[in-house]
């Protein structure tokens, strides 16, 4: 019996995650199992310990694979097909995550300007707007339906079928407004409509034209990317006080830890915060 399949028949079917998702646990699953002497199903914790300590992968890629085995054994657990999880007391390599690049508010301003100057300008200066407002990702982006569309806010579905509603300023509204009046009626169902097989403007093609905004607004174009907006979106968000949980739901994070990066990003500002609004930090004024 192929345990393998049946777990990630259960990913898809139960839990509603993504085909990539998918493809990636396959991925992990299938090479560990090749991998490990006795296969995964009769792998003892020194097994699994000393192959992932031979991975020659970067540390982030051997964490995402001690996730996928650890998610894999706890569905065995679960289901009563082994008796006992050989990860229980896994211990993991130091993941080690880059700071995210970002553009500073200047920019992003001179950034979403150039807008005006390229062709299609009022559809891009309404994506622009619509990553900075809302921190989209590049896909939830491109492939917006109208029914995205809730007046002042998005419905966004996200990574694993999850929803989530983000809301918009003014400028980002007026911005979307304005690109669907010229847009107007088409068979599309589609914000943002493209002429190729997706039915949608496409990643690469948003990029592209990203890249021509960076150099109109005398910025770096390696600088520049979908990704690096949503960065700065989270980034600048927390630096005027936002709440980082606040911010996780708007970013669609499944997981606090990974919105917590941002707050490597600005550490005076939140050095001031902690010194400002720290319960404790005034007695110790005091006492100097």
């Amino acid at each position: 019996m192929n345990y393998i399949d049946i777990f990630l028949e259960a990913l898809s079917a139960e839990r509603g995650r993504g085909e990539k998702t998918i493809q990636s646990y396959a991925s992990d699953l299938n090479h560990a199992n090749d991998a490990l002497p006795n296969g995964l199903i009769n792998a003892t914790p020194d097994d699994i310990q000393n192959y992932l300590s031979n991975l020659p992968d970067r540390a982030s890629s051997i964490a995402r694979k001690a996730s996928s085995l650890r998610g894999f054994y706890k569905f065995l657990m679960l289901e009563k097909i082994i008796q006992t999880n050989p990860t229980k007391n896994l211990e993991l390599p130091k993941r080690t995550r880059p700071l995210p690049k970002l553009l500073s508010v200047d920019e992003i301003e001179l950034l979403i300007s150039s807008a005006g100057d390229i062709k299609n300008s009022v559809r891009l200066h309404a994506m622009l707007e619509l990553v900075y407002a809302s921190g989209l990702r590049v896909s939830e982006l491109c492939e917006l339906p109208m029914t995205a569309n809730l007046g002042d806010h998005l419905l966004i579905h996200g990574k694993g079928a999850k929803e989530r509603i983000v809301p918009m300023h003014q400028g980002a509204i007026m911005a979307l407004h304005k690109w669907l009046d010229i847009r107007g009626d088409t068979d599309s169902k589609y914000i943002f409509p493209g002429t190729g097989q997706t039915g949608h403007i496409t990643r690469d093609g948003f990029f592209k034209i990203l890249k021509k905004c960076a150099i109109l607004a005398g910025i770096e174009p390696n600088r520049v990317s979908p990704h690096v907006l949503r960065h700065s979106f989270a980034s600048h968000l927390l630096s005027h006080g936002a709440n980082l949980r606040a911010i996780q739901t708007m970013l669609g994070h499944e997981d606090i830890s990974t919105t917590q990066i941002y707050t490597h990003v600005l550490p005076e500002q939140l050095r001031t915060t902690v010194e400002n609004y720290h319960p404790l930090s005034n007695k110790a004024k005091v006492k100097q």
